[in-house]
């Protein structure tokens, strides 16, 4: 089963209250362009993620608003920021690490929410794969490219509703793979 291959880059999701506290009171992010996932969206907005004194400048925040802000960054970025940072499923904060968040207007304190995103497929409810795979379930991703071909392991399985059918890895494994243009994966069933 083959499967569009999209790069995330490193990038921040706000609660409301955390936006209006770097942006303004009443502030709501404002939509610069759609991402491929319904109703996701690149704002116009840019922050600075700090932790001591090492920093990551031209962070994009994307919207809309969630529930708790997240903060999803590459390994090479967490090393960069002399941090150990959890592989985890985007959502799952728990137990992760904070860091300061700056903007033109200040900065606040995230106590938790930074994460590097486990490698995931987004399957719609109604697509193929949602009949032969459950959500949270594991499988490989085999990605062929003209400089690299590679085998990403422990793919997790995200089925909604609400999600386009798509394969999300960060920049490190991008790179790996020597991924660029568009991609498309296979999956393959453990």
């Amino acid at each position: 089963m083959k499967v569009k291959v999209e790069v995330s880059a490193r990038h921040v999701h706000l609660c409301q209250k955390d936006i209006e506290s770097l942006f303004g009171p009443g502030y709501e992010l404002k939509i610069k362009r759609f991402l491929s996932q319904p109703g996701q969206f690149l704002s116009e907005k840019k922050v600075s993620i700090k932790i001591n004194d090492k920093k990551i400048e031209n962070v994009s925040v994307l919207g809309p608003a969630r529930r708790e802000t997240q903060i999803e960054i590459s390994l090479t970025d967490a090393r960069k920021l002399r941090t150990d940072v959890p592989i985890k499923e985007s959502g799952d904060i728990a137990n992760s690490p904070g860091c300061i968040l700056e903007s033109s207007r200040g900065e606040i304190i995230i106590e938790k929410g930074l994460i590097v995103a486990k490698r995931h497929i987004h399957v719609n409810s109604n697509d193929n794969a949602a009949k032969i795979f459950k959500n949270g379930e594991e499988c490989n991703l085999k990605v062929e490219t003209k400089y690299r071909s590679i085998i990403f392991c422990k793919t997790v399985i995200r089925i909604s509703d609400n999600f386009k059918f798509a394969a999300h890895i960060d920049t490190d494994e991008a790179n790996a793979a020597g991924i660029s243009g568009e991609t498309f994966g296979e999956i393959i069933k453990l």
